[in-house]
């Protein structure tokens, strides 16, 4: 069997620490959480290694500092791989770091009172766009001196604000007016839904599901 030898230090296999529990690979049955009295055994390299006893088959693992892993449960006996189950869980979070879509994140779009055209154009064309990449975003327009006087021209201009955005998100709730601002949290419309009007996507650009939850960690593979 072409095992490494232990290394001097010795690492603590992934997870042997029973506080550690909560981690999205803990459905991965490994070492002493293996319940099948017998468990086929592939090495570290895929080469099958045969059926051995559960107990048998840990302590070989453990004997070099590794983990028994169980990879194919519905099999019988079970399939499980002698591997740095450590080191696999760090690789499939890299993975999964570079394939996953940024998270939702919380975007902010600022108007006055007296904002001229274009620069209202052109903080929409912002909205659409966060929007379009999946994100909350929260209006606000702050009201400057005397401004105060008359808030109904700041709802007037975030009522227009939201009319023109229809096409890319909805308010979770009416616009509120809290101390000198005016505010309301947008959240984007189902991704097949939207049409930016001002905004203009990349070429191959595809609008991003809101919440789009990222993948789920498979179990390792049998054999390379």
């Amino acid at each position: 069997m072409a095992l490494s030898s232990p290394s001097p230090g010795g690492r603590l296999p992934y997870n042997r620490d029973p506080r550690r529990n909560n981690d999205p690979y803990a459905a991965i049955r490994r070492n002493h959480r293996i319940k099948s009295p017998q468990v086929r055994v592939i090495s570290p390299e895929g080469r099958q290694l045969g059926i051995m006893d559960t107990p048998k088959a840990i302590a070989l693992a453990l004997q070099f500092n590794l983990d028994l892993v169980e990879v194919a449960a519905a099999a019988t006996p079970p399939v499980c791989r002698i591997m740095d189950f450590g080191k696999y869980v760090y690789e499939e979070q890299k993975k999964h770091a570079h394939n996953k879509p940024a998270g939702t994140k919380l975007k902010e779009i600022e108007f006055t009172v007296r904002i001229e055209k274009g620069d209202f154009n052109t903080k929409l064309r912002h909205a659409e766009e966060f929007l379009d990449h999946g994100n909350k975003v929260k209006l606000r327009l702050k009201f400057r001196g005397r401004e105060m006087a008359h808030p109904e021209m700041g709802f007037d201009l975030m009522k227009k604000a939201l009319e023109e955005l229809s096409t890319m998100g909805h308010p979770d709730a009416e616009p509120k007016l809290t101390g000198k601002q005016i505010n309301v949290m947008l959240s984007p419309l189902p991704a097949n839904k939207r049409k930016p009007k001002l905004h203009v996507r990349e070429h191959g650009q595809a609008p991003v599901e809101h919440g789009h939850a990222p993948e789920q960690p498979s179990a390792p593979p049998a054999a390379e």
